[in-house]
């Protein structure tokens, strides 16, 4: 029997973002919106303005279309379409990403567990950036294989230090695990950085496995890619540069999920056509860059250099102000000391995260030292 250890942020997720009238900013995906909102990011549409042009619109949805399992792969134009945001050397890519090098799955968290199933057991050894998503570690661990933890650290501004990654390889280290960017820290690993990870994978044969799934929300940084858009939508993927990995991959997820919802893969190859990305990531970006600026300044809780207690800090706060959380050393310790952080996003609806600060700017005044 596969020991399974508690998802700590899920279940933190579950238990209190339906609480009535919560303030989330603990949420770390985009602000959702609808596939009428989806529609006016597209290109193609024509707008009579009294220009003599007709009015059209698409539908991403060919409501005639028999809901078989479809292509089980993924869509050809799906698979495509994510196919080109891997062009010109994008993520470090020694060669060409085709469709044939892409794996669509049920969302990034189908996409991570397929490679860990499928490639890592018993007698191997993960490296895996500390913190961030918990199911990065917990699989593998598992799955029966070895984890060491590469500890990011708060003043080295969460980015991965190559040097340890080098102390902690090992005979049998199979796989190095990166999260870019991280998640809880939203940090972003700098481009020599990245280089030089992709150097020590490649010098050692270790498979280097990115989760990209806040790709590219990199505040006011220049991206070429799109981020998960559709929290609704359960669409992700494995894009790699080895046909024989991918080909590994779909061999090992007939025995799961088969093929994802005919409904998800059309309305994502709609939401990534290059007349609608564009619009979609230029919306993304401007509420991340938007919702980083009224948060920047750091605070310090407490007094006398203790931190407080995160967990209890969070439920506090929830309960007398709706405002919602998330507390570090539950959700991303692993038994590591993160007393005193908190996960917060800011890519919700802008009046959501402008009264939330409000709140906890409040409740920061009222009930702590600052």
């Amino acid at each position: 029997m596969v020991k399974i250890t508690p998802f700590d942020v899920e279940q933190w997720m579950d238990e209190y973002e339906n609480t009535p009238g919560v303030l989330n900013v603990a949420e770390t995906c985009c602000s959702s919106i609808s596939i009428d909102k989806l529609v006016q990011f597209d290109e193609r549409r024509q707008d009579d303005n009294g220009g003599g042009r007709q009015y059209s619109t698409t539908i991403p949805l060919d409501l005639s279309a028999r809901l078989t399992y479809g292509p089980i792969r993924g869509s050809d134009e799906l698979r495509s379409h994510i196919a080109d945001l891997y062009q010109d050397g994008a993520q470090g890519s020694p060669k060409r990403i085709t469709k044939e090098h892409v794996l669509i799955t049920q969302g990034a968290i189908s996409a991570n567990h397929l490679v860990f199933y499928t490639l890592v057991g018993p007698g191997d050894h993960v490296i895996c950036v500390f913190p961030t998503y918990q199911q990065l570690y917990a699989v593998p661990e598992s799955l029966g294989a070895e984890v060491s933890l590469w500890e990011l650290k708060e003043e080295g501004g969460w980015i991965p230090d190559v040097a340890t990654l080098e102390a902690l390889i090992k005979d049998n280290t199979k796989m190095i695990v990166i999260n870019n960017p991280n998640n809880p820290t939203g940090a972003t690993i700098p481009s020599d950085v990245l280089a030089s990870i992709i150097d020590v994978a490649r010098n050692h044969n270790i498979i280097l496995f990115s989760d990209e799934v806040y790709r590219p929300l990199f505040h006011d940084t220049a991206a070429t890619t799109t981020p998960s858009a559709l929290a609704g939508i359960r669409v992700g993927w494995v894009a790699s540069p080895s046909r024989d990995f991918i080909e590994q991959l779909a061999a090992a997820r007939d025995y799961t999920t088969i093929s994802v919802s005919q409904l998800d893969d059309q309305v994502a190859r709609y939401a990534l056509h290059p007349s609608v990305r564009p619009g979609l990531l230029s919306r993304n970006l401007a509420l991340a860059c938007h919702g980083s600026s009224p948060w920047r300044a750091r605070r310090r809780f407490g007094g006398g250099g203790e931190a407080v207690d995160d967990v209890q800090f969070c439920r506090d706060v929830l309960a007398r102000t709706k405002v919602m959380l998330v507390p570090g050393s539950k959700c991303f310790g692993h038994g590591k000391a993160f007393k005193g952080y908190v996960r917060m996003g800011y890519v919700c609806e802008t009046a959501v995260l402008e009264e939330a600060l409000t709140k906890l700017d409040g409740y920061i005044k009222e009930h702590l030292a600052v």
